[in-house]
């Protein structure tokens, strides 16, 4: 019987190595518990990619999700596809010691690991029926030339799916961005910006639809609501600030005093409202289907 195994690249907002930590020679470390304390917010793109996927061919599908994270969106996968064999790839020891509490048996005869791996060294060695990357192909710089080779690794009927974040240039990433390349900050934790880390969806159309594909792409900005003080800075502390996290882990000092000034411009940027802070989030994209 032939197996399905689910490549999902799951980043988020992801776990995959960023081009500026790779310029600074270090690899942030993901935290599982400060990742999901936006859980919801996280998982509902992964929920309405996950609708547009069509029936996979074969009775026991291959899957494998790359920048799996903490595993709960890889037992998603498992719930739609039970009789999946799904592997979940990611390059965070911790993730994958959380993640490891879902591995074992599905309920329909598949199964569900994980192991580590760095989603720019990824190849598959063998076919598989669904590929699909939620919110991790943005850490790759380049991936729009990897398509081809995702495409290629599909059986027929098979589906290349993913998300990406779409909102480089939101005031969250562009005061981020301002701060860390000022003067004050621009030796400890400056970097370029990755505004243009992802392409528009017609763009990932017009790179999928030659490739023998039937293609659909779309954008949704989802108006997050999210409670707490510094809510927006602390949904940053499980994604876009870890590369400053990193670099100032050996200085409190200094990590605390470019929080707080990060903390003012957000505030100013998102003010709190009765029923919360709302901060949009745009998404974009895309489901491939090989013909």
């Amino acid at each position: 019987m032939k197996s399905l195994d689910v490549e999902i690249l799951w980043a988020h907002d992801r776990r995959m190595e960023t081009p500026d930590v790779q310029e600074a020679g270090s690899v942030p470390e993901w935290d599982p518990g400060q990742y999901a304390r936006y859980e919801d917010h996280r998982t509902r793109p992964l929920l309405d990619l996950l609708a547009r996927v069509p029936g996979l061919p074969g009775a026991a599908p291959r899957i494998a999700d790359l920048g799996c994270g903490p595993g709960a969106p890889s037992a998603l996968l498992a719930a739609r596809w039970p009789t999946a064999h799904i592997t979940g790839y990611d390059n965070s020891p911790s993730m994958l010691e959380r993640a490891a509490a879902h591995a074992g048996p599905t309920a329909g005869g598949g199964t569900l690991s994980f192991a580590r791996a760095d989603l720019a060294d990824w190849r598959p060695t063998e076919p598989h029926d669904l590929i699909l990357s939620n919110a991790a192909l943005q850490w790759w710089p380049g991936h729009q030339d990897a398509l081809p080779a995702l495409v290629d690794a599909l059986t027929p009927g098979g589906t290349l799916a993913f998300q990406v974040p779409g909102n480089f240039d939101a005031p969250s990433h562009v005061l981020l961005d301002e701060l860390r390349n000022s003067p004050r900050w621009r030796d400890r934790v400056g970097a370029p910006t990755r505004t243009h880390a992802v392409l528009p969806p017609e763009g990932y159309f017009a790179a999928l639809a030659p490739l023998g594909c039937g293609v659909d792409t779309w954008e949704t900005t989802y108006t997050q609501i999210l409670h707490g003080e510094d809510a927006v800075l602390e949904w940053t502390k499980g994604t876009a600030l870890l590369p400053v996290l990193t670099r100032l882990a050996d200085d409190p000092q200094a990590r605390d005093a470019f929080l707080a000034e990060y903390a003012a411009d957000l505030r100013e940027a998102y003010p709190p409202g009765p029923h919360g802070t709302l901060f949009p989030f745009r998404r974009i994209f895309a489901v491939a289907v090989k013909r």
